[in-house]
C-alpha cells in the first residue's frame, strides 16, 4: 500500500502471489479514482481481479482514495490485504478531484498498458479486455462510452 508521501506501508504476503514470478513487472495497470464509493468497491475490486486474472499476465490495480468520508478507505485497505500482489491503495489527505486522483495513480503505475475506470461500475471491469485488445492491435489511445449512462445533468 502506498501512502500519500509515496512510501510503501504494507509488506507483501508471498503466499498470495500469482503464477508469474513476483519480480515480473505488471503488463497492465488499472487506475481507479475513488470518492465515497463504499457500496461499489467490493464488487468493483472482485470484478477487476477476476477479469485481470483471466489475462494470465501480471497486472496491478491502483485504487486512489480522493479524501472519501465514508468507508472507502477501509475497503481499499481490505482489498489490498486480500490481493497484496495485485492491488495498491493510494490515499490522498483530502478531496483534490477526479483528475488529480487519476494523476496520483499514474504516478504509481508500472504497467505498459494503462486503463482508467470510474469506481461507480457504469463501465464494468468485464469491458477491460475489449479496451486492451484494441491497444494490442496498435491503437495508442482507446476510449469507451457506455450507453445509456445514469449520470445526473450536473
Amino acid at each position: 500500500m502506498i501512502s500519500e508521501s509515496g512510501e510503501n506501508i504494507m509488506e507483501q504476503d508471498d503466499d498470495k502471489s500469482m503464477s508469474f514470478p513476483e519480480h515480473a513487472p505488471p503488463e497492465y495497470s488499472i487506475v481507479i479514482p475513488v470518492y465515497n464509493e463504499e457500496e461499489n468497491l467490493k464488487p468493483l475490486a472482485e470484478g477487476i481481479v477476476n477479469t485481470m486474472n483471466s489475462f494470465k499476465k501480471p497486472y496491478e490495480v491502483i485504487l486512489v482514495d480522493d479524501g472519501s468520508s465514508d468507508n472507502s478507505q477501509k475497503m481499499i485497505t481490505e482489498a489490498v490485504e486480500k490481493n497484496t500482489n495485485e492491488v495498491i491503495g493510494v490515499f490522498l489527505n483530502r478531496k483534490y478531484g477526479q483528475h488529480a486522483a487519476i494523476m496520483a495513480g499514474f504516478a504509481q503505475l508500472k504497467g505498459d498498458i494503462c486503463v482508467t475506470l470510474d469506481a461507480d461500475l457504469q463501465n464494468p471491469p468485464e469491458e477491460i479486455p475489449k479496451l486492451v485488445n484494441k491497444v494490442e492491435e496498435g491503437f495508442d489511445v482507446v476510449g469507451s462510452i457506455r450507453m445509456p449512462r445514469s449520470d445526473s445533468l450536473f
